[in-house]
């Protein structure tokens, strides 16, 4: 099959309509390119006035000339609105459109004791060594990312046999395998996207960890992450959802226990290890990669 692929650049307070747009009529989604340089999840936002790329794709088959028809509609009322580039259509290929991405994705040794290797690939470890085979499809959690990469290498010197493991934000699920590959007794996976769980369970059950791992669409707090019922948690996901449940992270969290933080910036470490310490978590060590932090800290009761 082929695919029509559609795009349209506008400045980024029109980005949300347009996205709902393209979501409704296209087909897996839509991707939205933009300058970087701040953090959504911070609450900042551009600083200047960079416009941004909306785009999706379209099977072409019987319904292509409908669904085309009615973003090119969408898209005609956004203009009469503000200023935005012309719609753009490109053809592509099925394999492309598939495939193209994974060939950024090559097989990752991230701790002393896990590799990550992408279900596409081949490879045969090294004695000692636990492979992840990881498909991230559209959910974020590659080991790629410092702030995964370093949950990664804090889950293997923290977890040991027989753990309870907590899994706040676990996206493709890696994290969550990582601690039943380390040998966790039970891990609980919380993760908002619905897209992402689908994803997460796909990975644990690719890995045969299904009877260990238990991945569900929620956050926190959630009934089945009850009070101190956790050696370990991981949450690896913002400074600023991480200070808004960090009394029902550490509450989860036996006394003793070990918290696992990331996907934090630089600048907002201080507020995260205030957050977690007026919660009753001590901050024990501090990892640094770029601008990205990861933290760990003990809960003392």
């Amino acid at each position: 099959m082929k695919w029509l692929e559609l795009s349209v650049s506008a400045p980024p307070e029109f980005v949300e309509p347009l996205s709902q747009i393209f979501y409704r009529y296209g087909h897996g989604g839509v991707a939205v390119e933009q300058d970087g340089g701040y953090n959504p999840d911070e609450g900042e936002t551009p600083t200047g006035d960079e416009w941004a790329q909306v785009t999706t794709y379209l099977p072409m088959n019987e319904s292509l000339d409908d669904r085309r028809s009615r973003i090119d509609v969408g898209v005609r009322l956004v203009a009469h609105v503000t200023n935005i580039s012309p719609l753009k259509e490109r053809i592509i290929e099925e394999e492309e459109w598939q495939n193209s991405w994974k060939e950024h994705f090559h097989v990752l040794k991230v701790s002393p004791r896990i590799t990550i290797c992408p279900t596409w690939r081949e490879h045969t470890p090294q004695d000692g060594v636990r492979v992840i085979m990881l498909d991230p499809g559209m959910a974020f959690g590659t080991g790629h990312h410092p702030t995964t990469r370093m949950c990664i290498e804090r889950l293997d010197a923290l977890v040991f046999p027989g753990a309870d493991v907590l899994d706040v934000g676990c996206g493709s699920g890696v994290l969550s395998i990582t601690a039943a590959q380390l040998g966790a007794r039970h891990v609980f996976g919380l993760e908002i996207d619905s897209v992402a769980v689908n994803v997460a369970k796909q990975n644990v059950r690719d890995n045969g960890v299904e009877h260990t791992v238990r991945v569900v669409q929620g956050t926190l707090p959630h009934a089945d992450a009850k009070p101190a019922s956790y050696g370990v948690a991981v949450a690896n996901i913002s400074a600023k959802v991480i200070i808004e449940f960090a009394p029902h992270l550490v509450g989860a969290v036996q006394d003793g226990g070990n918290i696992i933080v990331s996907g934090v910036l630089l600048t907002s470490k201080d507020d995260v290890v205030h957050a977690l310490e007026s919660a009753g978590a001590r901050l024990e060590e501090t990892f640094v990669d770029g601008d990205w932090v990861a933290l760990v800290a003990r809960v003392q009761r």
